[in-house]
C-alpha cells in the first residue's frame, strides 16, 4: 500500500511494515520529520536505516518502521486501565458519537477488555490526546475492628486556681457493678472485591481483627446487636494493667485499720474510709485508698504489689512508716516516712525528712517543698522549693541507668517476648484444630481444652507484662540526657544536687532546671 510519495522518496506499507525507497538524494532528516508529523500512523523503529537510506540515495526498499492501526488500545501492566491512542486524524476515523462508542467498544473487546468501558464524547476524541477508555474497579479493604472501652478517670490531683493540688476528689478507685458494660468491639468487615479491565476478579483484604484484652475469670463476653460486648461477672474495682481489663475484688473498711481489723493482706483493692493506726500494715495486690482527711500516723507498712497507693491526707511516719507501690503513690504530704514507687510519687504539699524513690517525683511546683531527707529519681524531681533558711541538708539525686546493663536486660526481655509469642502460637494452633470437635469431646478432653485456653490467657498476660517492661527500659534508654531537677522558686543553701556522678552542695539561694550540659552540672 502506498503511504506517501514525492520527488525524493516513496513510503509503502506491507503487512504493517513501513518501507522507504529513495528516488534521489537531497531530502534531509528534518524534512522527513515534517512528513511524519502529517502521517501519524507511521512509527519509526530504525532511525539508522532511515539515515543511511537518505544519505546513500539507494533505490532499494528499506524497512524503517511499523504501520499503526487507526485506533490502538494499550492495557496497563496492572490491568487496571486501558488507554486509546488515535494514530490518524480523528475526523477521518470517527464521524458519529454513537457509532464511535460502538467502534471503541468493539476494538476494546477484541483487545480482551471486559469490564469498566467508559462512554467517550466526540469532543474528547477530537482533542487527539490519549484517552482512558476503561478503568478497573479497585478492591476496597474491609474496615478494621473498632474498639470502644469504658473511660477510667485519670488518676491526677486537680490543680486549683491558686496553684494548690486538690487531693480530696481523685476518683481513685473506679467501682463497677455486676453485668456493667466494660467495652465492645465492632468486628472487622469483609473487603469489597475489585475487577480489572479484563474482567478478572481482584480479591480484597478483610479488615484486621485485634483480640480484646481482658481477664476471662472476671469479665464475660456476649454478642449484642452484632457487637462483641464485655461485661463484669461481679461487682468490684475496674483495673487496667498492662493493657488488660479485669475486675478486682474490693474490700471496704468502713472505719480504721487497727485492733478490730488487725493487719490486712488482700488479693484485690482496699478502700479504708478512716485511717491506718500506728504499727499496723495493709498489703494488697490492687490499689489502696485511704480516705481519712487526717491521713495516717505511724503505720508500719502500706504496700500495693500491682497497683497504686492513694492517701487522701498526709503521712506522719515517725521514722517508721514505709509506703511501696508497683505503680504510683499519691499523698498530700510526707513526714519522716519512706516512699518507694516503681513509677511516680506525687505530693500535694511538702515532703519533710523523708526517703523517696521513684522514676519521677512531683511536689506541687507552685507551693510545694522538699525539706530534709533524700529524694532519688531516675528521670526528674520537681518542686517549688528545696531545703530551708536554716540550711537543712536536703538531698536531691538523679540516678542514671547503666547503659550496658540496661541494654543487656532489654535483650533478655526481648528474648522472653519471642519465646512467649512462639509458645502462644503453638497453643493457638492446638485450640484452632480442636475447636470444631468441641461438641464431641468427653469430659477429660474438654478439661484439657479448657486448660489450654487458660494457659494461653496466662501467657498472654505475662507477655503484656514483659512487653510493658521492655517499653519502660527502652524509654529510659531513649531519654538518657533529659534528666532534670526542677526547682521553680527557691533552692536554699544546704541542698545537695546530684545527677549521675556529678554533684554539688549549694552555698547560695538559687532556682531553675538543673541538668547535665556537656557532662557537667549547669549550676
Amino acid at each position: 500500500m502506498l503511504i506517501f510519495e514525492n520527488d525524493y522518496i516513496l513510503l509503502t506499507e506491507d503487512q504493517s511494515i513501513v518501507y522507504i525507497e529513495v528516488k534521489k538524494k537531497g531530502l534531509s532528516l528534518k524534512d522527513f520529520e515534517t512528513i511524519l508529523q502529517k502521517i501519524k500512523r507511521v512509527k519509526l523503529s530504525s532511525f539508522a536505516a532511515l539515515r543511511n537510506a537518505l544519505n546513500l540515495g539507494t533505490d532499494e526498499r528499506v524497512e524503517i518502521g511499523t504501520w499503526l492501526p487507526p485506533v490502538e488500545i494499550v492495557i496497563s501492566r496492572d490491568r487496571m486501565q486501558a488507554t486509546m491512542y488515535i494514530n490518524d486524524d480523528p475526523v477521518s476515523v470517527f464521524q458519529d458519537e454513537e457509532k464511535m462508542n460502538k467502534q471503541i467498544k468493539e476494538v476494546a473487546e477484541n483487545a480482551g477488555i471486559r469490564s469498566g468501558i467508559n462512554t467517550i464524547s466526540m469532543d474528547t476524541v477530537l482533542s487527539g490526546k490519549p484517552i482512558i477508555i476503561a478503568a478497573g474497579k479497585t478492591p476496597i479493604k474491609g474496615h478494621d475492628a473498632k474498639f470502644t472501652y469504658i473511660k477510667i478517670p485519670e488518676r491526677k490531683p486537680q490543680i486549683l486556681e491558686d496553684g494548690r493540688a486538690d487531693y480530696f476528689d481523685m476518683n481513685f478507685i473506679y467501682e463497677i457493678e455486676k453485668d456493667a458494660w466494660i467495652g465492645e468491639k465492632v468486628p472487622a468487615q469483609l473487603g469489597v472485591h475489585g475487577t480489572n479491565v479484563l474482567g478478572e476478579d481482584i480479591p480484597a483484604g478483610n479488615g484486621d481483627d485485634i483480640p480484646l484484652n481482658f481477664d476471662p475469670t472476671s469479665i464475660y463476653v456476649q454478642e449484642e446487636d452484632g457487637k462483641t460486648v464485655l461485661r463484669a461477672m461481679d461487682g468490684g474495682v475496674l483495673d487496667f494493667t498492662n493493657g488488660t481489663f479485669s475486675i478486682k475484688n474490693h474490700l471496704i473498711i468502713q472505719n480504721d485499720v487497727g485492733i478490730e481489723t488487725g493487719n490486712l493482706k488482700f488479693d484485690g483493692s482496699i478502700t479504708i474510709r478512716g485511717t491506718i493506726l500506728a504499727g499496723y500494715s495493709v498489703v494488697a495486690t490492687g490499689d489502696i485508698q485511704v480516705e481519712g482527711a487526717e491521713g495516717v500516723t505511724g503505720p508500719k507498712l502500706i504496700e500495693s504489689t500491682n497497683g497504686d497507693v492513694y492517701i487522701r491526707g498526709g503521712i506522719f511516719g515517725n521514722g517508721e512508716t514505709v509506703v511501696r507501690a508497683y505503680g504510683n503513690i499519691f499523698v498530700k504530704h510526707a513526714n519522716d516516712s519512706t516512699l518507694h514507687a516503681k513509677k511516680d510519687v506525687v505530693i500535694g504539699s511538702y515532703s519533710m525528712g523523708s526517703e523517696i524513690k521513684a522514676q519521677n517525683v512531683y511536689v506541687n511546683e507552685q507551693h510545694g517543698k522538699i525539706i530534709g531527707g533524700q529524694v532519688e529519681a531516675t528521670n526528674s524531681i520537681n518542686s517549688a522549693m528545696s531545703g530551708n533558711r536554716l540550711e537543712r541538708k536536703t538531698e536531691l539525686m538523679i540516678m542514671l541507668p547503666d547503659r550496658q546493663e540496661s541494654a543487656k536486660l532489654l535483650k533478655e526481655k526481648r528474648g522472653k517476648v519471642i519465646k512467649l509469642e512462639l509458645e502462644i502460637a503453638d497453643l493457638d494452633e492446638k485450640v484452632v484444630s480442636l475447636r470444631p470437635l468441641l461438641d464431641h469431646m468427653n469430659e477429660t478432653q474438654r478439661k484439657s481444652y479448657d486448660n489450654t485456653i487458660e494457659k494461653i490467657t496466662e501467657k498472654e498476660s505475662e507477655l503484656r507484662s514483659i512487653e510493658s517492661e521492655v517499653n519502660e527500659i527502652g524509654n529510659q534508654l531513649r531519654t538518657i540526657g533529659d534528666e532534670m531537677i526542677n526547682i521553680t522558686k527557691e533552692a536554699f543553701p544546704g541542698t545537695y544536687i546530684q545527677i549521675g556522678k556529678k554533684s554539688i552542695t549549694l552555698n547560695h539561694t538559687t532556682c531553675g532546671k538543673f541538668k547535665l550540659e556537656n557532662g557537667e552540672l549547669n549550676v
